[in-house]
Formats: C-alpha cells, structure tokens, sequence
C-alpha cells in the first residue's frame, strides 16, 4: 500500500513539473511601428519560479519619449493559470517599480491531443492584473 501511494505521489508530481517546465522561457510582443509609436514587452519566466519583466515605450512624439518600466517577482503554476507576487521588500526597488501582486495569465498552447493542422502559438494571455495595461495583454513564447 505504502509503494502505491508513493509511486502515485511521484507521478503526480512529475506531471506538476513538467506542466512547468513548458511555461518557462522567454515571451515577447511588440506593438505598433518604430516610425510614430513602438511598444515592447518581454517577460523571463525562469525555472527557479523567478520572473523578470521589461517594458519599453519609444513614442517620437510624447515627452519623454522612452519609458522603460520593470518588474521582478516570484511566479507558479496551477492548472494552466500563472500567478505572479511581487514581494514588496525585496522585489521593488528603483529599477523594478511594477508590482504584479494579483496578475494571472492563461498558458494558452496546442493540446498534444489536437492532430490537426490548425497553428496555435503558444502564450501568456493576461486577465486579470492591478496595473491597467497588463490586462488583456496577450504576450507570445519565443
């Protein structure tokens, strides 16, 4: 009984991981043209739960005309729904001003199930977030 129960333990946490393991990496979206208005993201999750996020604004015509804007915290999975915290003694400070405490994202990639032909790129779909314009962004996996 007690080689059941570990063994179905220890499947059950390698599904856990390797759920993970598939939303770690580098995700990437620009919007706009670099001839009026360009706006990039990048977000780092990294394998050891800790996320890195980058926000560059090139407007040629606002004042200033760049902004870049950071964010750092902690990130977890659960059923294909990340949450991010922002620890506000440690993770905020001069350079990491954004606090993702409360976002969540939707992993949105192909079921390994689904044979067809239909191309789904894999992303990070945010819908819920204290800071406006994180919500809704959708943001691609490099």
């Amino acid at each position: 009984m007690k080689l059941i129960i570990a063994i179905s333990f220890l499947i059950s946490n390698l599904t856990a991981f390797s759920q993970s393991n598939k939303m770690v990496g580098d995700y990437y979206r620009t919007l706009g043209s670099a001839e009026t208005h360009i706006i990039e993201y990048k977000l780092v999750l990294n394998q050891n739960g800790i996320f890195l996020f980058h926000s560059y604004s090139n407007n040629k015509q606002g004042i200033p005309s760049e902004v870049n804007k950071y964010g750092k915290g902690k990130w977890k999975v659960e059923k294909n729904v990340v949450s991010f915290f922002t620890d506000k003694e440690n993770d905020i400070d001069e350079k990491h001003t954004l606090d993702f405490n409360g976002s969540k994202a939707r992993f949105i990639s192909k079921s390994p199930r689904d044979k067809t032909d239909r191309i789904v790129e894999t992303n990070l779909q945010f819908f819920e977030s204290k800071i406006f314009w994180i919500e809704r962004l959708k943001i691609l996996k490099e």
